[in-house]
């Protein structure tokens, strides 16, 4: 019998297309930490880890409009109403041991002013009260922010916007956010992005800054 050599290959040279997904199966903490340091932090990938599988996830580059205007109509909502927040965006949020996520955006806001300044997360550090994923259908990814107990997730996908609010461990659907609950949220976001491919991402949400303002006034 011919023996069959092993080829080993750092991760970081593995070349992925925008838009493609690798999963890779039975890796340890130990060598997602190492994966983690060997990938870096300048790169297009994303990663999701959870019950010893890893997702490595490069989006496609229309990808990046529908995250950065949801996370601008979130701002937009949260100043209307006066409450101050922390974004944080290409972060690696951990739960020691159990899963790891990085999200296409995310907001402190019942804890913002503990994470003002921050520069890197600390081990005891809580998750963010808001994260946002786009093009997103993996149960590996929200079982990362389950096991990291973020209390809301949005996934927008297809044109469609889901809600997830973690309930006793466990997330359910709703039709509007706990954070903005005057707000049709599950309406008005797919109904911004839309409109903004047919007119640009600027004059979408300035229109929808103009409707916030009427709305407050």
């Amino acid at each position: 019998m011919i023996p069959i050599a092993s080829i080993v290959k750092p991760v970081s040279e593995i070349k992925l297309e925008p838009g493609s997904t690798v999963t890779i199966s039975n890796i340890s903490w130990q060598e997602f930490e190492i994966l983690l340091e060997e990938l870096g932090e300048k790169r297009a990938s994303r990663i999701a880890y959870s019950h010893n599988t890893l997702q490595i996830m490069v989006p496609l580059p229309e990808h990046e409009i529908p995250s950065d205007l949801i996370s601008d109509i979130v701002k937009t909502l949260l100043k209307g109403k006066g409450i101050k927040y922390q974004p944080f965006r290409s972060t690696t949020f951990k739960r020691e041991g159990m899963a790891g996520i990085e999200p296409d955006a995310s907001f402190y806001i019942q804890n913002c002013q503990r994470m003002i300044g921050r520069r890197r997360l600390e081990p005891d550090d809580p998750p963010p009260d808001l994260a946002i994923e786009t093009d997103v259908t993996s149960k590996t990814t929200i079982e990362a922010y389950k096991a990291i107990e973020c209390p809301e997730v949005w996934v927008y996908n297809q044109s469609k916007l889901t809600i997830y609010l973690l309930q006793e461990g466990e997330y359910v659907t709703a039709e509007n956010s706990p954070l903005f609950p005057e707000q049709a949220i599950a309406q008005i976001i797919p109904r911004v992005v839309e409109h903004a491919w047919q007119v640009g991402t600027s004059q979408a949400l300035a229109e929808f800054e103009a409707a916030i303002a009427e709305e407050g006034s």
